[in-house]
């Protein structure tokens, strides 16, 4: 069915503001249920109801720690995670798959660790484990090592069309990391 059909094909349902039939539209945010007799009726609504909060699977084998209600598997901005069906009376979450951590320690506190993270995109990065007290991140993969020039504990891996380069991880050094360099782990 080419995509005109398929969003000039009636639902079967009838417009509550109007009584005509209600067919599929396509906007700038994506597709949804609108009258047919646009633009003298104006009736729209979303296709995907997201009811629950994105509530995907109800744990029936798991209890709240907390309040002892059902944990239910939700998705999120930043992926899927378990919470408490009783939100947001009960704000109880755990983590489906919890971040890597390395063992390189953070430049900036150097009292926490860096581990990976996943932004809202998808993106990895790597962070602090401290945070929110200590904000320090790198895009790129964190190595072990000391630059010869600033004397700054880490270096980032960048990975381009020629291969795998090493750089300074300090914002104010960033400088290529010579492979020859003795300093390199």
């Amino acid at each position: 069915m080419s995509k005109t059909m398929l969003f000039s094909a009636p639902k079967n349902e009838l417009c509550p503001q109007c009584g005509a039939e209600t067919i599929i539209r396509s906007g700038k945010h994506g597709a949804f249920l609108g009258c047919s007799d646009y633009p003298q009726c104006n009736y729209i609504r979303p296709l995907k109801q997201q009811a629950d909060g994105h509530i995907i699977k109800v744990l029936e084998a798991q209890r709240c720690p907390l309040c002892l209600g059902e944990l239910v598997l939700r998705q999120g901005h930043y992926g899927m995670f378990i919470g408490c069906h009783n939100y947001p009376q009960c704000e109880h979450t755990e983590t489906i798959d919890p971040p890597d951590e390395t063992s390189i320690g953070c430049p900036q506190c150097k009292q926490g660790k860096l581990v990976q993270r996943r932004s809202r995109y998808g993106k990895a990065f790597h962070a602090c484990d401290r945070f929110p007290e200590c904000q320090y991140a790198v895009n790129y993969t964190p190595i072990e090592g000391q630059c010869a020039h600033c004397q700054f504990p880490l270096f980032i891996e960048k990975k381009n069309k020629r291969g795998v380069k090493r750089f300074c991880a300090s914002k104010a050094c960033g400088k290529p990391v010579d492979t020859g360099n003795a300093c390199e782990p």
